[in-house]
């Protein structure tokens, strides 16, 4: 039985090698222009489709943007462990097809995902813009909460009392217009913020469908889990499948980690392998 342990930094493929460099640049200038007001996180990183923030070049850019030191220490160690082996078995094009297209795909899926839970968030509060009621108001705020703290401080203090004022006054029905269009106003912005906090970054998409291909390609390799317990690749990828999967349907409020977006990576990477296995070229640079 074969053991994988990574051969160490003196063999780099040149994808793999570049790929790292350029996170890293990512990462520093991210650390650096920060100092200066200015936010890649809020321009690289993928949006919402709905925010005003979107950008379509996001798909590709967020893959690239990392989080903290944690984030992009973990994913690189990652990559540097098992791209170091599927790069040399398929050659530079074809590994680089497959990140990209592993790292597309978990951006879509995420996407995807927020969007079905997003809905009924959306389809309430466009409601109560378009007519603003107390009823609603109390209900889209008692099923979806108030997360103001979490939003930018565009939305104040003052901001949240004057909308309150006004939505006793639309309850006492005493609001003239100008208070009705001050309600359309906060919700309008409301949602605006809430939109452009949607925001996913990392190579972990990307990451988790080279996780995949290994897994397929040396599934009885042994893995050292913690560097200590050995673990077949095949039980290792499907065992971190489940647990993410797991992860992403429960919605932890407190957890800020896009399990979709690993999910959707290493979907995308098996519809790669499933279809390179069927033309009898997964092992290999052949395309």
């Amino acid at each position: 039985m074969q053991q994988f342990r990574p051969l160490g930094f003196r063999i780099l493929p040149p994808v793999v090698k570049n790929l790292l460099i350029v996170n890293g640049l990512f990462f520093l200038a991210t650390l650096a222009l920060r100092k200066y007001g200015i936010d890649l996180v809020n321009i690289l990183g993928l949006h919402y489709p709905g925010a005003s923030g979107f950008r379509i070049y996001q798909f590709v850019s967020y893959m690239f943007m990392h989080g903290g030191w944690a984030h992009i220490l973990f994913n690189m160690f990652a990559l540097w462990m098992f791209g170091n082996v599927i790069e040399n078995v398929w050659g530079g094009k074809k590994f680089l097809i497959f990140y990209m297209l592993s790292g597309l795909g978990s951006g879509i899926v995420y996407i995807f995902w927020i969007h079905f839970t997003l809905q009924g968030n959306l389809d309430l509060l466009n409601a109560i813009i378009a007519h603003p009621d107390v009823n609603s108001i109390e209900t889209y705020f008692h099923q979806y909460g108030f997360h103001l703290n979490e939003l930018s401080t565009s939305i104040t203090q003052g901001n949240i009392n004057l909308f309150n004022h006004n939505v006793q006054l639309l309850g006492n029905g005493a609001a003239d217009p100008s208070a009705v269009q001050q309600i359309i106003s906060f919700l309008s912005n409301y949602k605006a913020e809430m939109l452009n906090q949607m925001v996913v970054i990392g190579a972990s998409g990307a990451i988790f469908g080279l996780l995949l291909a290994f897994g397929m390609m040396f599934p009885n390799t042994l893995i050292y889990l913690y560097f200590a317990i050995p673990v077949k690749a095949k039980w290792f990828v499907i065992g971190y499948g489940l647990l993410e999967l797991f992860s992403g349907i429960r919605n932890s409020p407190s957890d800020n980690v896009a399990h979709f977006a690993h999910i959707g990576g290493m979907l995308v990477g098996l519809l790669i392998i499933l279809y390179w296995k069927k033309k009898g070229h997964l092992f290999g640079p052949e395309m």
